[in-house]
């Protein structure tokens, strides 16, 4: 057993299965109280196949506390599940069902599902020594384009510097599965991310990246460098994510595409299904979003950031300052610059230090304590204005942004 497994993974090998020495894509999907798994299965099984072969790893799990409705739905989900792989077999791509229903309920969740496959994909590969074998992330209610497996196989072989990567993803945004205001809600919910986004790009900052669990992917040798996936029962992917980043030659896909569920979800405590779900308690109202304020003073400061290498005197925005304070941003300045033999080198350990974390901590500083949200239409639009364009009809917004994401990255 290699370093990274006897260490860190949680559970022995679990697929018995021989692994095909072209494998070199394995998809993880955490699967929890889901009726609609199929349509996932069948949208990666119509995809165009790639070069390399496919496996796909679900790990239906559920905590040893679960609710009976939880485990009977589960239950049924295998049961469908093994039907349906019975009735659909490829050659290049196979299908694989880990049965997990009595997960700790400290950690039980999606961090830990995710993890267990994530790890399953790390033994199949070191089965076959393949350290560049690509582990992609993707949800038991998202579909996709034909096109997603062999262009994540493409933009890996093309890139070959890259330790992981982000794919563009868009929610639906009309149909007949759902009431018109969960589709007017998930359109502002998605501005509100690629608002975020392009935000911390307007900044210069090195993480203006998203972060979205079933539209990523990472190389195996990174995966396990890294300390592999962590437990967490919400945002497993953000922080994943920040592992991965920082190493820097993190790339965007925008050639495919995911496409997430717009529903409602109380699964997790923050995210898109809580988002929706916070949006219908709030009898539909619009969407709110940070100040493009925020966003101003902290680029203010990003562009300063080099002089705090020769000059402990720089003047920064009141509420940026006031933010550091609470940091303890002179201390950690100083360990930096100590550690730092050129400017280059100061401002990439800075910005190690001034996270993605620590960003997201300082919009809601800003947010209690300076500039209040704003409608997410009107943030997005000030930041358009900002970037030289000009702006968009509230019912163009979304996909304008759409349109900037694919020809920006």
């Amino acid at each position: 057993m290699n370093y990274y497994l006897q260490k860190y993974s949680v559970k022995p090998q679990l697929l018995k299965n021989q692994v095909n020495s072209n494998l070199g894509i394995i998809v993880v999907i955490p699967c929890y109280n889901e009726p609609n798994l199929i349509a996932s299965l069948d949208s990666l099984y119509d995809c165009h196949l790639p070069n390399c072969w496919v496996e796909v790893i679900v790990v239906i799990n559920s905590a040893e506390n679960a609710d009976e409705l939880v485990r009977e739905q589960n239950k049924q989900t295998i049961e469908e599940a093994s039907k349906w792989k019975k009735e659909n077999s490829k050659k290049g791509i196979d299908f694989y069902f880990i049965d997990e229903p009595n997960l700790p309920q400290k950690d039980a969740g999606v961090g830990l599902a995710r993890k267990i496959g994530m790890d399953e994909a790390v033994i199949r590969f070191e089965q076959i020594n393949k350290p560049d074998g690509i582990i992609i992330c993707f949800d038991a209610d998202a579909t996709c384009e034909q096109n997603y497996l062999v262009e994540i196989e493409k933009h890996f072989k093309n890139n070959p510097k890259t330790p992981g990567c982000s794919i563009h993803f868009e929610h639906p945004l009309k149909g007949d599965k759902y009431p018109d205001y969960i589709y007017k809600g998930i359109e502002e919910y998605e501005l509100h991310l690629r608002y975020y986004k392009n935000g911390l790009k307007f900044c210069g900052l090195p993480y203006a990246f998203h972060t979205i669990g079933s539209s990523m992917a990472v190389r195996n040798s990174v995966y396990q460098k890294q300390n592999g996936m962590n437990k967490r029962k919400a945002g497993e992917d953000f922080y994943f994510l920040q592992k991965i980043i920082p190493l820097g030659n993190f790339t965007e896909i925008t050639t495919t595409k995911v496409i997430p569920s717009p529903r409602m979800s109380d699964r997790v405590p923050f995210g898109t299904g809580k988002a929706m779900q916070n949006y219908l308690d709030n009898q539909q109202k619009e969407h709110l979003s940070y100040s493009i304020k925020s966003f101003i003073d902290l680029k203010q400061f990003c562009e300063k950031v080099p002089e705090l290498y020769i000059s402990n005197n720089v003047e920064f925005p009141q509420s940026v300052k006031d933010y550091l304070a609470e940091i303890n941003f002179k201390g950690n300045l100083e360990k930096i610059k100590k550690n730092s033999p050129t400017q280059i080198h100061f401002i990439k350990l800075f910005f190690n230090w001034f996270n993605a974390f620590k960003v997201l901590k300082y919009m809601h500083f800003a947010r209690d304590n300076y500039y209040p949200d704003v409608l997410v239409t009107e943030a997005a639009n000030d930041l358009l204005l900002l970037l030289g364009y000009k702006k968009q009809k509230e019912q163009e917004l979304l996909v304008f942004y759409r349109e900037m994401d694919r020809k920006l990255n």
